[in-house]
């Protein structure tokens, strides 16, 4: 009975369609212009992720793809693949899979795109996800911004990083896995990165990915453009 209910769960939530609203605030929205690709559903009250998308990888390709890493409330609005079922997480990539061979591994980060993206010495993509850079004015210390440019990262460090800095005048707000990559600017995991762009100045990403990264990709002086 129960698998009834999730199949049944799914079924609607894909055909349950929402006109795009222009002037949203989340990622999502902007697809759901995208009539043929993709479904739009508005969270409602009681929906979690474990609810709407019982099976992990389409889960996690469907938080991607929103650029999400946030407990859900209503009146959130989500894009979801009409295909998902056989959706890929590298098929949805806002970035090529090919670029011109840098030599080195590089991480390109789009503030535009709210993303970032992993290539190895090749210029081949290997991995990408949702990222959250800074919302412009930040009510505590005014104008905020993250900087574009050409970077390297120049120091990290393990699960247990944490801001010097925020909340402003007491500090302690959770960093982990970061990699600073220019001056207090940094990437690491959040566990708020909401389908639009809101930090202070450093950019969000996922914690399994900021694990990822730190661990098992990025050296001292691996490059961070950002976009």
């Amino acid at each position: 009975m129960a698998a009834i209910s999730r199949i049944l769960l799914i079924a609607l939530l894909l055909l349950f369609n929402l006109p795009a609203v222009a002037d949203s605030i989340w990622y999502g929205a902007r697809l759901c212009r995208d009539q043929s690709e993709f479904t739009c559903y508005r969270v409602r009250s009681g929906d979690s992720w474990q609810e709407l998308f019982p099976n992990s990888r389409e889960q996690d390709l469907v938080m991607r793809i929103n650029r999400m890493g946030v407990r859900l409330h209503p009146g959130m609005v989500l894009a979801i693949p009409r295909d998902l079922s056989s959706a890929s997480v590298m098929e949805y990539s806002p970035f090529p899979h090919q670029i011109s061979s840098p030599g080195e591994r590089i991480i390109i980060v789009s503030k535009e795109k709210m993303a970032w993206g992993a290539y190895d010495s090749d210029g081949s993509l290997v991995r990408w996800g949702p990222a959250s850079s800074a919302r412009g004015y930040c009510p505590d210390v005014g104008s905020c911004h993250t900087p574009s440019g050409r970077f390297a990262i120049y120091n990290k460090e393990g699960p247990g990083c944490f801001s010097r800095k925020f909340p402003v005048g007491r500090g302690g707000a959770p960093m982990p896995y970061c990699m600073f990559f220019h001056g207090g600017y940094a990437l690491h995991g959040s566990y708020e990165v909401p389908g639009y762009n809101a930090s202070h100045g450093c950019v969000r990403i996922l914690v399994p990915d900021a694990e990822w990264l730190n661990e098992d990709f990025t050296d001292i002086g691996t490059p961070v453009i950002v976009q």
